[in-house]
């Protein structure tokens, strides 16, 4: 399968220059609306972090993190995959209080990502944590949160276009709600997890979805997708999905969840078999009941910006290193990586 596909016909309605312009425009506008929604603080976040202190997120768990040695220091570095964990020290050690919460410009490098239309080894997201008490820990007040996060990806992609009338993308408000074993009930004859999103969105293109409850295995025995197991509770998170019509197909922006708790932690790393993590610092500090009980996720920044101007490539929207199959492919079509 081809790394890089240009949809016929495809056209950046923007020029380059345009592009950069609404690039800003969303990053701003996106953040402000982001942080009035969910009472967040804009907050600074490492690049790095000591290999030994267990805050790193392993993602699915085979990613390869970027290290390297710091002789002045004497400390083992990795650059962050996310900061997942590290939101929850922070929000612990700068005193934030129930009802409220960060959010940082999440830089990453993903060495084993596969580079396509859609990633790259560079990963910027919005990362976000916030501080909830323990009544909030219930399916309820998660989907309240995606809402509120669709509310304002809709009204930034509505005031984009009235600075930018050429674009034409049509970004819903309302949220379809399903679990991965509802979905997987839904279309029993497809294997891959991203056709079963795909298939289901295909009936909803006029709907956002929130796919739930990722990481456990389902009834067929696997899981939907990969989901570290001390950070979300695979009970009560999900991903944001909307429909992308330049690409036609479904389309992820958040992987988000209320986080575990004591007992979530503890059940989480038996099923992974992963509890020699018990004595890294942070699951150390979780289990004893220093880190509050939080929810949070991730926003990408270069996948909002795409989905909002209708690109086909994420390189148009972020510097990056293709392959020569991708730069000859957009060369040829007339798409410009940055």
């Amino acid at each position: 399968m081809k790394n890089c596909i240009i949809p016929d016909g495809y056209r950046n309605p923007l020029s380059v220059y345009e592009t950069q312009c609404a690039i800003e425009y969303i990053k701003h506008n996106f953040q402000k609306s982001l942080c009035r929604a969910l009472n967040l603080l804009r907050v600074s976040a490492p690049l790095f972090v000591e290999e030994a202190s267990g805050l790193n997120d392993d993602l699915n768990g085979y990613e390869r993190a970027v290290a390297f040695d710091i002789p002045s220091v004497g400390a083992e570095a990795q650059v962050v995959h996310s900061l997942a964990k590290w939101k929850r020290f922070a929000l612990a050690r700068y005193g934030f209080p129930a009802g409220k919460g960060l959010v940082t410009d999440m830089n990453a490098i993903r060495r084993d990502e596969t580079v396509d239309n859609l990633h790259s080894v560079y990963v910027d997201q919005w990362d976000w944590e916030k501080v909830i008490c323990q009544e909030d820990r219930c399916q309820e007040y998660l989907k309240a949160v995606v809402q509120r996060i669709v509310n304002a990806i809709y009204v930034t992609s509505e005031t984009l276009k009235i600075e930018y009338p050429q674009i034409k993308v049509n970004v819903p408000r309302e949220v379809l709600f399903i679990t991965t074993q509802e979905l997987e009930d839904l279309f029993p004859g497809l294997e891959d997890s991203h056709e079963k999103e795909n298939a289901l969105h295909r009936l909803h293109k006029d709907k956002a979805i929130f796919l739930m409850q990722i990481g456990g295995k389902l009834r067929s025995g696997r899981p939907h997708d990969g989901r570290a197991p001390d950070y979300d509770d695979w009970t009560l998170n999900g991903d944001i999905l909307f429909w992308n019509e330049t690409l036609d197909r479904s389309f992820e922006i958040s992987s988000m969840g209320i986080r575990v708790d004591p007992e979530r932690l503890e059940l989480q790393l038996q099923l992974a078999h992963k509890e020699e993590r018990r004595g890294l610092p942070f699951h150390k500090a979780l289990l004893e009941g220093q880190l509050p009980l939080t929810i949070g996720g991730g926003i990408g920044q270069s996948r909002l910006c795409m989905l909002l101007i209708g690109c086909c490539h994420i390189g148009e929207v972020q510097s990056g290193i293709w392959d020569k199959e991708t730069i000859d492919t957009c060369r040829e079509a007339g798409v410009m990586l940055l």
